[in-house]
């Protein structure tokens, strides 16, 4: 069988099915050409294509950890669309719902698919509301915290949603006092990013900075030393925080971490206090920036 654009397309109608062809055309009214009674039958004919529109995830939460955190934090705005399924509606805890500023609605676990980016895995929970904004370096330095360590943690120009959600993990789990991004470079905290922190973003504060070179001269003033993780790194992180006198004379520490290959920006380098290095006997070169930034926290925050 032949194609459609065979079937109309003249310039491969030659030899003897011309005068076929010809006889086949289609007559014209009155006054109007007949070639362009064939454009118009051509454009009739085509199917036509609409461009589906792109989705908007914009302030979507999902997961039962990640949903529940975010009905908890008290900081967080409204208003909020909670969408359950049957069964989390009969066993989420009533305390969930006691917002003033919720609207909750029973769905079908497909449904609640729907709303969603693909294989997202909601468990039965999605939440709709106006995304986290964070809060300012100086209500970072104000905050109290645990066992009188004031541990910040700075990324520079990491970007990969599901890095990130892993680092506020670890943060949560380590007590850190907050985190720093810059606007420019950092996803929203929503989406993938608050699944795979399983919660965090809503226990951890963090501040989006504009410049990460003034944000350390800022800290620097506040007593706080800084520490940029990077391979070239004088001294082994462990070394270095016990030359600092870290957990004693040293309470105030700063953290920067950079994008997986490019490390560390050379005029935030340039910024910090000191380099240091995680040491790697296997004699691999790099580690994945997450697990980077978990192995410093609990040399920071642990084993002291």
């Amino acid at each position: 069988m032949s194609s459609f654009r065979e079937r109309n397309d003249r310039k491969s109608q030659t030899g003897k099915n011309r005068s076929q062809n010809f006889v086949d055309k289609p007559k014209g009214p009155p006054g109007k050409p007949v070639q362009d009674v064939r454009r118009d039958d051509d454009r009739r004919d085509k199917p036509q294509f609409k461009q589906k529109p792109k989705a908007n995830y914009e302030g979507w939460l999902w997961g039962v950890h990640a949903v529940e955190a975010a009905l908890k934090n008290s900081s967080r705005q409204g208003p909020i669309k909670l969408f359950l399924s049957e069964e989390r509606t009969k066993s989420a805890p009533p305390a969930l719902f006691k917002r003033q500023d919720i609207r909750i609605s029973s769905l079908q676990m497909s449904e609640i698919s729907r709303l969603l980016p693909p294989d997202a895995v909601h468990q039965g929970m999605a939440l709709h509301a106006p995304v986290l904004e964070g809060d300012s370096l100086d209500d970072l330095m104000e905050r109290d915290a645990k066992n009188g360590l004031h541990v910040i943690l700075m990324l520079d120009q990491v970007t990969d949603p599901q890095n990130i959600g892993a680092i506020f993990r670890s943060s949560a789990a380590f007590g850190v006092k907050g985190l720093v991004m810059q606007d420019r470079h950092s996803p929203p905290l929503q989406g993938v990013l608050a699944k795979t922190a399983v919660g965090a973003v809503d226990v951890v504060p963090f501040a989006r900075v504009t410049n990460l070179s003034r944000a350390l001269e800022t800290l620097n003033e506040q007593g706080y030393v800084s520490v940029g993780l990077a391979g070239e790194g004088e001294f082994n992180l462990h070394d270095l925080l016990a030359q600092q006198g870290w957990g004693e004379t040293l309470k105030k520490l700063v953290l920067v971490l950079g994008a997986e290959g490019e490390g560390i920006r050379r005029l935030v380098a340039e910024h910090c206090d000191h380099l240091a290095r995680i040491p790697m006997p296997g004699g691999f070169e790099s580690l994945n920036v997450s697990h980077a930034a978990s192995i410093s926290l609990y040399e920071v925050c642990a084993r002291r």
